[in-house]
């Protein structure tokens, strides 16, 4: 006879567990055990009732609690999360309680006050997969609570669960733990936000872009300024947002804003420097020149805003300026291509050979293409000129072109590492940033290196001052970051790092699978070294080996034993 009791419903189950709770008890066992009842009832009980949900069951070192909407359940996970944070501050960290939580979404059998199930299942095996402190849910609560939470959420792909018939789409929730405020630095900072275009040409907004980078450039040229990078300032194009919301996210005090117009050979420039801390504007101005004069304004535009930020300096030594207004805008329009993909690798090569055609002393077309022939050297294996060389003699001639410019010495010290020039390597990145302290891609670049010449301490420095620079980063930023991770075995950051919505789904995944791989977690790793594979199908451990900058035998041991573990073709 069936019990009265026993029925059917759907519900969204969390499920929670103490990391190391053996650990724990084997260190304390007493004091665990009154840690953990505290935390039951001053963190998960509140949240719980709160977010309008049932504690099915206590059961030690875990917790099982069923809702009636999946946005109270994960609205309550992170809240629980945030408080086991906050109780665990001043805590040593053997002592820490952290947990993992998985939430699912899924019919249940209700008998007496207990659930059972897949529904209940599922959130149990959702549980492991989450980093400690976060949260995993499936894509039945991703579905449903997708745009009505401030958190965001990251794909790990299909997962093969513990007797759960077929694989289960996963999510993990990015956790919107406030981030501390970016301290100012104690010189004077600004960021160049990209200028309006009021050209009703849509092919002059490539020309207006090239502009903003251009007075990034040569702002970030002053020694005595901290400039904000080209990246994170175009993450505000398009957007109307508050200055001082900008400025706080940035890190900066000072911000720059315009507009430009260019029609029948003439440009007009409107410019002006707000301070976001103390209010109103420092300088405006209006600038009315042909379109020969479009480097003059730039250096006037630049004297008038240091001079406004720290008094009149000594000018540094002028940069190479193209002859060519129309090699101008090829090569802008090519370094403005920040795809990651084989694809735009050959149009912004074709766009820079039609460059060098125009004018063949402009050095950043030379300084460009020399990065581009490296790159798809390196990554695509589909070299576009004969003579991989080349890119050395690119990277050369850009330096010898303009001396003054710190983007040609970055990139040629980045070429140079790849041919195992180590000294004139190092020599060029410090020229690079002896010329320009505040240019984020050198301070990238150089961590790459660093990182596989066995010093993965220092590369995560170094991308860490790259980061501060640039705050919203291309892609590669956090690719280079995972590596240096991976690279220092800190396999459960580089996890994190490496699955952040702005790189997931690019090269990365190679470095992501690996890391995988190495704590055990094998069935994800093959997962994403497939994935790697789909967009990569060139791609062998041999050839990456062969062609990196490794200065460390056991750098490339340990890279190569990832890959190896991962499942990736050698």
């Amino acid at each position: 006879m069936t019990d009265p009791r026993t029925h059917r419903r759907l519900a969204a189950i969390l499920a929670a567990d103490v990391v190391g709770y053996s650990r724990l008890m084997g260190v304390d066992e007493a004091g665990t055990l009154a840690a953990l009842r505290s935390r039951w009832k001053e963190v998960l009980t509140p949240a719980v009732a709160l977010h309008r949900g049932r504690v099915v069951k206590v059961m030690g070192d875990g917790v099982l609690v069923e809702f009636g909407s999946a946005v109270d359940a994960v609205e309550c996970a992170v809240a629980v999360q945030a408080g086991f944070v906050a109780a665990n501050e001043g805590a040593a960290e053997d002592r820490r309680i952290v947990l993992r939580i998985g939430i699912n979404l899924g019919d249940v059998i209700v008998q007496g006050g207990d659930l059972y199930g897949d529904g209940v299942n599922i959130a149990a095996r959702l549980e492991p997969l989450a980093e400690p402190g976060g949260i995993c849910v499936s894509a039945s609560v991703h579905d449903q609570v997708r745009g009505k939470l401030t958190c965001g959420f990251d794909p790990m792909g299909p997962q093969a669960l513990k007797n759960i018939a077929g694989p289960v789409q996963v999510f993990t929730v990015r956790l919107n733990i406030a981030p501390q405020p970016l301290a100012l630095p104690e010189k004077p900072s600004i960021a160049v936000l990209p200028f309006t275009s009021m050209s009703s040409d849509p092919e002059h907004e490539h020309f207006v872009d090239g502009l903003t980078e251009d007075l990034i450039t040569d702002l970030s040229r002053n020694a005595d300024l901290f400039v904000i990078a080209r990246n994170s300032t175009f993450a505000y194009k398009g957007k109307s947002v508050d200055v001082r919301r900008i400025a706080r996210d940035l890190g900066v005090r000072y911000l720059l804003e315009g507009s430009a117009r260019r029609a029948a050979g003439k440009v007009r420039i409107n410019v002006q420097l707000i301070d976001a801390i103390g209010g109103g504007h420092m300088w405006a101005e209006r600038f009315d020149r042909t379109l020969e004069d479009i480097f003059a304004v730039q250096d006037e535009v630049t004297a008038r805003i240091v001079e406004a930020l720290v008094g009149r300096l000594v000018a540094p030594p002028p940069r190479n300026r193209p002859k060519s207004m129309e090699a101008y805008d090829l090569c802008v329009r090519a370094r403005l291509l920040t795809e990651v993909s084989p694809q735009a690798s050959r149009e912004a090569y074709l766009l820079l050979q039609q460059a060098l055609a125009l004018d063949p002393g402009y050095a950043e077309a030379h300084r460009w293409l020399a990065l581009n022939l490296l790159i798809g050297w390196v990554h695509w294996a589909e070299p576009m000129e004969p003579s991989r060389p080349m890119a050395v003699v690119r990277a050369e001639n850009a330096v010898a072109l303009d001396p003054n410019d710190a983007g040609n010495h970055a990139i040629l010290a980045y070429v140079l590492a790849y041919e195992r020039r180590w000294a004139e390597s190092e020599a060029a990145f410090a020229a690079a940033l002896h010329l320009d302290p505040s240019h984020a891609e050198a301070w990238a670049m150089l961590s790459d290196v660093t990182a596989l010449s066995g010093r993965p301490v220092d590369a995560i420095e170094q991308i860490g001052k790259a980061l501060r620079l640039n705050p919203q980063p291309d892609c590669w930023y956090y690719l280079l970051l995972g590596q240096a991770q991976y690279a220092a075995r800190q396999y459960a950051a580089a996890i994190g790092t490496l699955r952040k919505e702005e790189t997931y789904r690019t090269m990365s995944r190679r470095f992501l699978a690996a890391s995988l791989a190495q704590l055990g977690r094998l069935d994800e790793a093959r997962r994403e070294a497939e994935m790697f594979m789909l967009n990569n199908p060139h791609f062998t451990s041999s050839h990456w080996a062969a062609t990196q900058p490794f200065r460390d035998e056991a750098a490339l041991a340990h890279f190569v034993d990832g890959y190896r573990k991962a499942g990736l073709p050698e």
